[in-house]
């Protein structure tokens, strides 16, 4: 399973606000189809799923915001792709968790 943080972020609009923007962008991702997890942070998403569904996802993400006005779109992706062993968001998370109680 990957996992991917991302950030989009629209450019040139009327306002500094982008709250309604990542309303939007939450909107797709409740309706996806594809069966991904994932978590919204003050800062970005978190996607977890395969690395085709998570690309496909992005992909829908990434056009939110022309959808909605934008006339450029920035979009960072960190892709954590690890095949040697199952991992998860949860699962990371649980890894330092034990480490800090040592």
């Amino acid at each position: 399973m990957a996992i991917a943080e991302l950030t989009i972020i629209p450019i040139g609009t009327n306002t500094t606000s982008l709250s309604q923007y990542v309303a939007d962008i939450q909107q797709v991702l409740e309706q996806a189809e594809e069966p991904i997890h994932y978590e919204m942070t003050a800062m970005s998403t978190i996607i977890e799923g395969s690395l085709d569904d998570l690309m496909n996802v992005i992909r829908r993400l990434h056009e939110v915001p022309f959808s909605h006005g934008a006339q450029r779109v920035s979009t960072s992706i960190k892709l954590d792709d690890r095949r040697d062993k199952s991992g998860s968001i949860e699962q990371k998370l649980k890894s330092v968790a034990e480490k800090m109680k040592k």
